[in-house]
């Protein structure tokens, strides 16, 4: 799992009129959310949030927040959810979710296809069900992709399941072993 360092600041001012205000001194509003605390209300420079941000696209990623004047040096959190503007590439605000390095979480993570199967050479189709699994794990143990070579894959044979995918031993598959990910028709 791919780790990023962002830089932030506590956020003092509250509401719709006073977030406007952020975006308009080219900063974004965001919160860390964490179990059972008090939600941290932060603010970023626009410019290397947006940048940060599409490094991870699409990834998970642990993010290291240096907060400045925040009681913790570091926070490690992942994104959960970010708010875009309809209409124009902005980053309206940002919700992360504190977690701890130690303590497994479950994720989704992509599953990446590589080569091409025998089958699909003989005439054969390649049928996609499944583009990512489900992993239980510590969060930095966690691959970003799962990668599975379907060149042996038949026409009419039994495809790719999950069972034969090959998973770090520190991880626990969560998704159901005999689920089929691609097969040749």
């Amino acid at each position: 799992m791919i780790q990023v360092n962002m830089p932030a600041a506590k956020r003092t001012v509250f509401g719709k009129g006073e977030c406007r205000r952020l975006r308009v001194a080219k900063k974004t509003p965001a919160v860390v959310y964490s179990k059972g605390d008090v939600a941290l209300p932060l603010q970023f420079e626009a410019a290397v949030l947006h940048k940060d941000l599409l490094f991870i696209h699409g990834r998970n990623a642990v993010v290291t927040l240096k907060i400045e004047g925040d009681e913790k040096a570091e926070r490690h959190v992942v994104v959960q959810e970010i708010q875009k503007a309809p209409t124009v590439e902005q980053v309206l605000h940002v919700d992360f979710l504190e977690i701890e390095l130690d303590k497994p979480v479950s994720l989704n993570v992509p599953l990446r296809l590589t080569g091409v199967a025998r089958g699909v050479e003989f005439g054969g189709e390649l049928t996609v069900s499944k583009e990512s699994v489900v992993l239980r794990g510590c969060p930095l143990d966690i691959p970003d992709e799962i990668v599975a070579d379907i060149t042996s894959l038949d026409k009419g044979g039994k495809g790719l399941t999950c069972a034969d995918l090959t998973i770090p031993a520190n991880i626990q598959l969560l998704d159901n072993p005999a689920q089929v990910c691609a097969v040749v028709i």
